[in-house]
């Protein structure tokens, strides 16, 4: 009988084993680095700060090394993985490591999902860097149960989506995300601890639920402002918004009629400013 192995995460060496032994090459299509670091990913399970046995909903789990890091915490899990071998290998390498651990495995495109078992509360992910706002926006707009999350994604990333209004880094990911969550930064991780090794730092983000803008505006009809005042960054709004609403003169009328400067910017605006503004679109 083989023994259990001494502890439930993957190191660098088990990392490279499983991945050798399932055939996997990690793809830059796939956004695949995988975690093998057992201190950052206790850390990560620790920042989180979920409640006890509170189920997790991961995006991208890999070869299993953050999926191990909450299974070992006692949260169940529903991991959505778009890989087929990856997803496919996934129940063994926890049965191996965490036995009797409550594991669900989607395979499934997470830019797709509509819906997951067990409603999970928490969005606990290591996201792929090209996909990573997307599918944090998409998540939350589908699965009404997820209450909170942490996120590693791009340091670059990270800094959009927790930028307030007048950063630099100001843009249509900080709007969107805080329509539906309030977003901080909650630590750094190194590139060292990924194999391979990423040519970037990346950066945990803390999610928290929160009630969109009080509003008669749709979320379609703010966030097609949003796209439209930021597609044009280095213009006023009135020139900015001219397509949205038919001119430059009918976008200044809307703008005064939501009691806003024609002569601001996008990066300047609340996204409760731009859902006033949604409610005052031309005809």
């Amino acid at each position: 009988m083989t023994d259990r192995p001494t502890s439930a995460l993957l190191g660098p060496a088990e990392i490279r084993a499983l991945a050798a032994q399932l055939g996997i090459r990690p793809t830059k299509s796939l956004g695949q680095n995988f975690l093998h670091d057992p201190n950052t990913i206790r850390r990560i399970v620790r920042t989180a700060s979920l409640a006890d046995r509170e189920p997790v909903l991961e995006v991208g789990p890999g070869l299993g090394s953050l999926t191990l890091g909450l299974l070992e915490a006692g949260h169940p899990v529903v991991a959505v993985e778009i890989d087929p071998v990856l997803s496919g290998a996934l129940p063994g390498t926890v049965a191996a490591r965490v036995p009797a651990a409550a594991l669900d495995v989607l395979r499934a495109d997470a830019l797709r999902v509509t819906e997951v078992p067990g409603a999970p509360s928490a969005l606990v992910a290591n996201l792929p860097y090209n996909v990573a706002v997307p599918v944090v926006l998409h998540l939350l707009s589908v699965l009404p149960s997820l209450q909170r999350g942490l996120v590693m994604v791009q340091a670059e990333v990270a800094e959009r989506l927790v930028a307030p209004p007048g950063s630099r880094t100001y843009g249509v990911p900080s709007v969107k995300a805080a329509w539906y969550a309030a977003a901080t930064r909650a630590g750094s991780v190194p590139p060292s601890v990924f194999w391979p090794v990423p040519n970037v730092e990346s950066g945990l983000v803390r999610l928290v639920r929160r009630d969109p803008p009080t509003t008669t505006a749709d979320r379609r009809e703010v966030f097609a402002v949003v796209d439209a005042a930021f597609a044009q960054r280095r213009k006023t709004l009135r020139a900015a918004l001219a397509g949205w609403a038919g001119s430059p003169a009918a976008a200044e009328q809307a703008l005064r009629a939501a009691g806003i400067s024609p002569q601001a910017r996008g990066e300047t605006l609340t996204v409760g400013e731009f859902a006033r503004l949604a409610e005052h679109k031309p005809g």
